[in-house]
């Protein structure tokens, strides 16, 4: 892709957090948090990080927007190089690129009001006059579903929903193009998670806005995204069109998430459990296996598995899978 008709470029980006022990606190391994990962998203697209816990997907989104400070690689967004700017050029670019984050309690000042919270951007970046930022206020908090009425209320007083919707608010406040949202659902019950993403899907439409949208459930990222890439251990193991992963998944990594994603159909067969899918828990990311990051785990390993590690190769229509036996479809 060209950076022309990409809001986002991510190449080789890697980020490790040393592990530090004894009385001089040195440096005795490395967490492999995040392994050479590559990817672009383009204007108005979005892109799902999938994967178990522990895979490496909030650091990256972290990474992306320097919250967290990669170890090397390169984070293009609108052409500008991320990681090459310093403080005050990077605080011009926060207003381009916001995050959602994942709890919607803990991400709230329970001392501010709800108008505050979502007035803070426009205050901290100086942008209008006291009552343009008012207005402003009250037209976001109207634009995710909220009365500005209560905009003096404080988060204690609004479910996890509503706050999540703050949240929301909040990082539309500075007129973003990209916003990482990171397992934004994750934390509320069944029945709001659905109102939670249709309002995501809406405003997207509605600003033009691209997505990175972390998430760890496949049942919430097919509705919500236009591409899936699949993390496993610091690596992304597999990304494709959302239809064609879900249509023909190639990893077996891929294929095991999948297959324990419980249907909503009561008549259905009852899902397999991913821990019964693998065969064991996932290694440590500071000890991480020869070959194959996946080929403990797996149900299909063969010898060349153990001690090659496979690429990240193209299978056609944007389909990219990293396994040896890439070319064998339907391998669980």
């Amino acid at each position: 892709m060209s950076s022309a008709v990409n809001v986002l470029e991510v190449r080789d980006l890697v980020k490790r957090f040393p592990i530090r022990r004894g009385v001089l606190r040195r440096t005795v391994a490395q967490i492999h948090a995040v392994d050479g990962v590559s990817f672009a998203i383009r204007s108005g697209e979005a892109l799902s990080l999938v994967g178990e816990s522990g895979s490496g997907k909030t650091t990256t989104g972290r990474c992306v927007l320097r919250l967290l400070e990669p170890t090397s690689g390169e984070v293009r967004f609108q052409g500008e190089d991320l990681l090459a700017l310093d403080r005050r050029s990077l605080r011009r670019i926060r207003r381009k690129a916001q995050v959602i984050f994942q709890d919607p309690y803990g991400s709230l000042n329970p001392c501010m009001t709800v108008g505050a919270i979502v007035a803070e951007p426009l205050v901290i970046h100086r942008v209008g006059s006291r009552r343009e930022r008012a207005e402003r206020m009250e037209e976001l908090l109207r634009l995710v579903g909220i009365d500005p009425k209560v905009s003096r209320r404080y988060p204690r007083e609004f479910s996890g929903g509503q706050r999540q919707r703050v949240g929301i608010a909040r990082a539309l406040a500075l007129d973003p193009s990209f916003i990482v949202a990171d397992e934004p659902v994750s934390s509320l019950d069944v029945s709001i998670q659905a109102q939670i993403l249709n309002l995501l899907v809406e405003l997207q439409e509605k600003l033009r806005l691209s997505y990175l949208f972390i998430a760890h459930d496949l049942r919430i990222v097919e509705h919500i995204s236009d591409r899936v890439a699949v993390m496993y251990l610091g690596k992304i193991v597999e990304t494709a069109p959302t239809a064609g992963l879900y249509r023909t998944p190639l990893h077996p990594y891929t294929q095991a998430l999948l297959t324990s994603v419980p249907e909503p159909d009561p008549q259905s067969k009852k899902p397999i459990s991913l821990d019964a899918l693998l065969r064991s828990d996932p290694p440590s990311p500071s000890h991480l296996p020869s070959g194959c990051r996946f080929h403990p785990r797996c149900p299909v390993v063969v010898e060349r598995c153990r001690s090659e590690e496979p690429p990240l190769v193209d299978v056609g229509d944007g389909h990219f899978a990293a396994c040896h036996l890439v070319s064998a479809p339907g391998i669980i």
